[in-house]
């Protein structure tokens, strides 16, 4: 075997997954066929959740220093200022959306992989491929080696889906387009975005400085992409010579296009980011679906190396994330066409796993908080008296037990580290005492509750130590 997991495509997606992989000590090998890394601004936008999963991958302090949270807007009429609004940047322990360009976001993990010991091996293509029970033998331009697992997060053209023949299924509205283009702009503020007249938007690019991202829904007089067709475009919307362009450095004209791939996972082969669902450009959901296929799927393939009885893990991936992509393919439905209308905020969808064969709630009288949910964070207090986030004894690779009113819990039946922590209610002396009761009500818990938290933060089992159920551990079942 040459390697244990080979990404082919390395954006967010194969980094995230590239990182969360060499940090259990798999063996991994992450190629793209690019000669250069890109350097357009493209999905901008990070999420919360995004941001945990940054925390936790040990990139979340970089990020923040090299981005900027949303912008002030100012809107103009008849190419004056007629409002500017001031936005609202964070809503308990995260900023509710962070903006940083992509390329620099994607540089960030590359020097975190690098830590790693693993490195992009660029100008790499993967030519074909073919499986069997043992591993996937792959053809990296003129290179054959043999991979346990492949993963193919190689783009919405994937050559990997491509080779599989993995059906595509969805829509591409030629009607709805969308200029996108990295520009320098003379005599505009940096420290804010700028809203035009048929929804024309400038906003900085974070870390990417001067740049703006020029944002523009297209009728069916789309401009040309070029210095004088877009100079073209700001006159018309901004005002004659009221906004000038310096230099254009990138552009694209995206497609509202929907798709989502019928099958995520083929044999030993995985499909992740835009390689298994395409969406508009409009939230920058590709790039962070991307990034949660990639921390679902991590931990998976690292167990399933490190225990062949664990193999059958590896279905769950698919039965997740694809629900997960259908659901956002059926919520963005038409959102890009309103998109001109205003400043549309993309809502973060609360997504879970209940329907998940590994969520398992034994209580006879679930709460709100079911296994499948992402678990919540809450501030507990250690013995010494220091306030520590729940996230925060989340991070790394195991897996995590909150014994809820108890010194210790019953082992689960789960593969890996396992990390026991104790929280009692406030007033009661224990390992941590939950702070003004946030714990035990984001969890919606009693005492004599064991949770068991998955290593990508999501609860995985949910049992009353009290319930009448036979089981004396929590035992997630597998497909």
């Amino acid at each position: 075997m040459d390697t244990e997991v080979l990404i082919a495509g390395a954006g967010p997606t194969g980094l995230v997954l590239a990182i969360e992989l060499a940090r259990r000590g798999v063996d991994v090998r992450i190629v793209d066929k690019v000669d250069a890394y890109p350097t357009s601004s493209r999905g901008d936008a990070l999420v919360p959740r995004t941001l945990t999963v940054f925390d936790d991958l040990g990139v979340l302090d970089e990020v923040l220093a090299a981005g900027h949270a949303k912008y002030p807007v100012q809107t103009y009429r008849d190419g004056a200022l007629s409002h500017r609004r001031e936005r609202i940047t964070h809503t308990g322990q995260r900023p509710n959306m962070w903006l940083l360009g992509q390329a620099r976001t994607e540089q960030l993990l590359r020097d975190r992989l690098a830590a790693l010991g693993v490195r992009v091996q660029l100008g790499t293509a993967v030519t074909g491929l073919s499986q069997d029970a043992q591993a996937v033998t792959v053809r990296l331009n003129g290179e054959e080696i043999r991979a346990a697992y492949l993963v193919g997060a190689d783009g919405g053209k994937s050559f990997v889906r491509h080779v599989l023949g993995v059906p595509f299924p969805g829509t591409t509205d030629e009607t709805v387009r969308m200029l996108i283009c990295d520009v320098e702009i003379d005599g505009l503020d940096t420290t804010c975005a700028h809203w035009f007249a048929q929804g024309l938007a400038l906003v900085p690019v974070s870390g990417q400085p001067p740049l703006f991202q020029l944002r523009a829904p297209l009728g069916a007089d789309a401009p040309q992409t070029t210095h004088s067709g877009v100079q073209a475009l700001l006159d018309s919307r901004c005002g004659a010579g009221e906004v000038r362009l310096r230099d254009l450095r990138w552009s694209t004209v995206l497609r509202s296009n929907l798709r989502v791939a019928e099958r995520f996972r083929i044999g030993r082969v995985f499909l992740a980011g835009d390689a298994a669902h395409v969406h508009p450009p409009t939230g920058s959901y590709g790039l962070n679906t991307g990034v949660e296929d990639a921390y679902n799927l991590g931990w998976k393939l690292a167990t399933a190396l490190s225990n062949s009885e664990c193999v059958a893990l590896l279905d769950s991936y698919h039965q997740e994330r694809h629900r997960v992509a259908s659901q956002i393919h059926t919520m963005i439905t038409g959102l890009t066409r309103t998109y001109a209308s205003g400043d549309k905020v993309p809502p973060e969808l609360d997504l879970s796993y209940r329907h998940s064969p590994l969520s398992v709630d034994e209580r006879a009288k679930p709460g709100t908080l079911r296994a499948g949910d992402r678990a919540p964070d809450a501030l507990v207090q250690a013995r010494d008296g220091r306030l520590t986030r729940l996230f925060e004894l989340f991070h790394g690779t195991h897996a995590t037990v909150l014994a809820f009113g108890q010194e210790s819990a019953d082992p689960p039946n789960w593969p890996g580290e396992v990390r026991t922590y104790s929280v009692f209610p406030p007033g009661f002396g224990g390992e941590f005492t939950d702070h003004e009761g946030q714990a035990f009500g984001a969890y919606d818990v009693l005492p004599a509750t064991q949770v068991l938290v998955r290593p990508d933060g999501y609860v995985a089992a949910i049992r009353s130590v009290r319930s009448s159920v036979s089981s004396n551990t929590i035992r997630p079942s597998r497909s």
